[in-house]
């Protein structure tokens, strides 16, 4: 470790790698189920690169695919490990998943909204939803054949802030919040268990440029990394209608240009990639409070972006969109949530851009 200065168990869907994990990580293996995988998607080349994890938390190439001339700013994966979802300029890829392999295999009918320019993506937790941010300013929302991985429109787009950048479900699927870069603030919408429709709750403010968004296992915290003034913001979720509160004293300062955000699946620590100092701030969350505190600063590749804990809450990666394309792995100490370096960097497309996991984001 360098260092410079979701209760899960009841959600079995969301853990495809392994059991429920007792910590923030954890110190062994995986389990059963299928193989585990991490996918990113990179500008220049226009690609999604796959990876298998290994027990020890080291990424193997399981296949490249190209998206030729659509630029990629985001993917999701579903928690079951069937689909992946590529946010493009030139509409929603869709892919199904090797249980086996962990290779990408096009869906039929991919892209969807070709149209459209989407800025980000994201997938419910019962896999039935996918909603995308478009850079014109609404949210698209998507039912998803649970067979095919094929998406089917839900209702009109819906009116968001300026040009929204991160988008994030709750962990119990009520609640949808959308990261606004240009309007700088947090739109907040309840969504229709039933038909995935969403309805607008608010708009609540946020610090300057905020990027990535987070939910606490529980659905009751909110985190927002905001790249213009250096700092996340928390803010408390009401049970019932969805809306936002700051907690006391958020924001709370991170690295320079924070980017992706990251939740440890017992909701004790959170995770923020940060741009503009190639390092990984940790802090650790209270659990009453929601307030952070700084753990410790991790170092990154150049210009790390996107950031996912795989599902058994063991290891962390980050995104490294300069110095040629790759990606930090780190095994994620339980008692406290420090970050140990894998001790090697795996390669990437040349920009990596985004990077996931099952139900990560």
């Amino acid at each position: 470790m360098t260092t410079q200065s979701l209760s899960w168990c009841l959600l079995p869907v969301l853990l495809v790698a392994a059991g429920c994990p007792s910590g923030g990580g954890g110190e062994g293996g995986f389990e059963g189920g299928a193989v585990p995988v991490a996918y990113v998607v990179s500008s220049g080349p226009n690609e999604v690169k796959a990876y298998t994890i290994g027990a020890a938390g080291t990424l193997a190439d399981a296949g490249t695919v190209s998206l030729t001339t659509d630029v990629p700013s985001s993917i999701a994966v579903s928690s079951n490990g069937s689909f992946a979802f590529v946010a493009t300029n030139g509409g929603i890829y869709a892919f199904t998943i090797s249980a086996v392999t962990g290779a990408l295999t096009s869906v039929t009918g991919s892209p969807f909204s070709s149209a459209s320019t989407f800025n980000a993506v994201t997938v419910s937790p019962n896999n039935r939803f996918l909603y995308a941010a478009n850079n014109n300013g609404t949210i698209s929302g998507y039912g998803i054949n649970g067979a095919t991985g094929a998406l089917t429109v839900v209702g009109a787009p819906i009116a968001a802030g300026t040009t929204p950048s991160g988008v994030a479900v709750s962990l119990n699927g009520s609640f949808l919040y959308v990261s606004n870069q240009g309007s700088n603030n947090v739109s907040a919408f309840r969504i229709n268990g039933t038909t995935g429709a969403l309805t607008f709750e608010e708009n609540e403010t946020a610090g300057t440029s905020p990027s990535g968004v987070a939910v606490s296992p529980n659905s009751t915290l909110l985190y927002v990394s905001n790249q213009g003034s250096n700092n996340v913001s928390v803010f408390s979720i009401d049970g019932t209608t969805g809306a936002l509160t700051p907690v006391l004293n958020s924001p709370f300062g991170a690295g320079t240009t924070p980017s992706g955000v990251a939740v440890s699946p017992n909701g004790s620590f959170l995770y923020v990639s940060n741009q503009g100092s190639n390092n990984v701030s940790v802090f650790s969350i209270n659990g009453t409070t929601g307030q952070l505190s700084i753990v410790e600063t991790d170092s990154a590749g150049t210009a790390p972006s996107g950031v996912t804990i795989e599902p058994n809450g063991q290891f962390l990666y980050v995104s490294n969109g300069g110095g040629g394309g790759n990606v930090s792995g780190y095994r994620i100490t339980a008692v406290n949530g420090e970050l140990v370096s894998l001790g090697a960097v795996f390669p990437a497309g040349a920009t990596p851009v985004g990077i996931a996991t099952p139900g990560r984001p």
